[in-house]
């Protein structure tokens, strides 16, 4: 019996089995159907040879089995490739043996942590560094026989004409002149408290009574002799220390804080924030603060800035006049800083916070959290919510200005009990 599939026979075996040196084809093979699905029914059909006989048997792909249903699966019967289920492509889907998919609540924890640590660094780095630049020369414990402390708190802010580090180019172009020495332009009370802050403005020639004092240098004490003098002398006569000794007695009223910017830092704080916006009420011409200025709605720098807060010759009240622009500007410098223009640009709030820091000069007890709070102040005056005045005048004596005893009183009640202030001024 012939053991070969139909078609063949012994002479297709010899031409074409071991070396046999014919070349031609041999006769079409009868292959077994390549099925999918469901097997075939049982029936009677030709036998294969068993395998070794020169040809090996031809796998069966039954059920998608194959070979023989040894338990190899290629894989294609099922769409499933490269051995991972459901047909998914390598790396695909979770479990699989590429990447696994990114855990986002992880990555914004993490995320938010990087950047809340970045800020309390940066926050705390700024705070030592703008704490270090804060002058504390003032030393207010050398003042002495002080009013008792009120509600609230009070600042004695004061402008000096100093020219100290400024070079002879600045002096020209700032119309600064070259006096040797420190005196002081411009002198406010800014009182902060739960009723709204005031700022009194205190006029240069206002005529005070020089007390008893203790020299700031000599530390010698100097008795009273009941001496009358401008306020701005006292400053000239011994620095600040009794300047604030000055106010006190004249007013009753105890200062917390001493605050001083001379001219460069002045000019060089407006610039750092870009200037400041002002409407000028009337054109000024002054050719000894170098102010020319046109009426009406402009931003001033930091040179034209200087010369309208010292201005008084070009203004109908003088002094006083000069003193409510002065503090219409710096309600407008505080509102301008503390913007969020300023504040949360760190190419402007640096700057500004070096400018500032490097010229102000300020008591020992002076930090940073009662500095803040006095801009704040000045710039709530600024946005209505407070009260600017100029300290009540009654008249003259000898070329000076006289205050309103009366007026003077109440003014200083009030502040001290932190009330409403209903005094006005000039």
């Amino acid at each position: 019996m012939n053991d070969w599939p139909e078609g063949w026979s012994g002479d297709n075996r010899g031409r074409y089995g071991r070396g046999s040196g014919s070349a031609q084809p041999e006769s079409a093979r009868v292959m077994r159907q390549v099925r999918r699905g469901s097997a075939p029914p049982p029936g009677p059909g030709p036998s294969a040879p068993p395998y070794g006989g020169g040809v090996p048997q031809q796998p069966s792909y039954v059920d998608g089995q194959g070979h023989g249903g040894d338990g190899y699966d290629s894989g294609y019967n099922t769409g499933q490739v490269y051995g991972s289920p459901g047909g998914r492509g390598p790396g695909q889907g979770r479990g699989g043996a590429g990447r696994p998919a990114p855990d986002w609540r992880r990555r914004i924890k993490w995320t938010a942590i990087t950047v809340v640590t970045a800020l309390v660094v940066t926050t705390v780095g700024t705070y030592f560094w703008a704490n270090s630049k804060l002058n504390r020369e003032v030393d207010l414990s050398k003042v002495i026989e002080r009013p008792e402390a009120g509600e609230g708190t009070n600042y004695l802010i004061v402008g000096s004409d100093s020219r100290e580090g400024m070079t002879d180019d600045q002096k020209k172009d700032l119309h600064t002149g070259s006096a040797e020495g420190k005196r002081t332009d411009s002198m406010m009370i800014l009182h902060t408290g739960d009723n709204g802050s005031t700022l009194i403005s205190l006029p240069r020639d206002s005529d005070v009574e020089i007390p008893s004092f203790v020299g700031s240098d000599s530390g010698k004490t100097y008795p009273g002799t009941g001496r009358h003098t401008k306020l701005n002398a006292a400053y000239a006569e011994d620095g600040p220390e009794l300047l604030v000794r000055t106010v006190e007695h004249n007013t009753g009223l105890r200062l917390d804080h001493y605050v001083e910017i001379g001219f460069a830092g002045f000019a060089n704080i407006v610039d750092a924030v870009g200037g400041v916006e002002m409407d000028i009420p009337q054109d000024i011409k002054d050719k000894k603060s170098g102010a020319d200025l046109k009426k009406g709605k402009q931003t001033l720098n930091g040179e034209e800035a200087l010369a309208f807060v010292r201005t008084r010759y070009a203004l109908a009240g003088s002094d006083l006049d000069r003193t409510k622009n002065q503090q219409k500007f710096l309600s407008a410098l505080a509102s301008q800083v503390a913007t969020p223009s300023t504040v949360l640009n760190p190419f402007k709030l640096y700057p500004t916070m070096g400018a500032g820091l490097d010229s102000l000069i300020v008591d020992k007890d002076m930090g940073l959290f009662d500095l803040a709070s006095m801009f704040w102040a000045m710039k709530s005056v600024s946005g209505g919510e407070g009260t600017s005045m100029n300290m009540p005048i009654s008249g003259s004596v000898g070329g000076n200005l006289k205050w309103d005893d009366a007026k003077v009183k109440q003014l200083v009640q009030e502040l001290k009990n932190d009330e409403k202030v209903t005094v006005t001024g000039n």
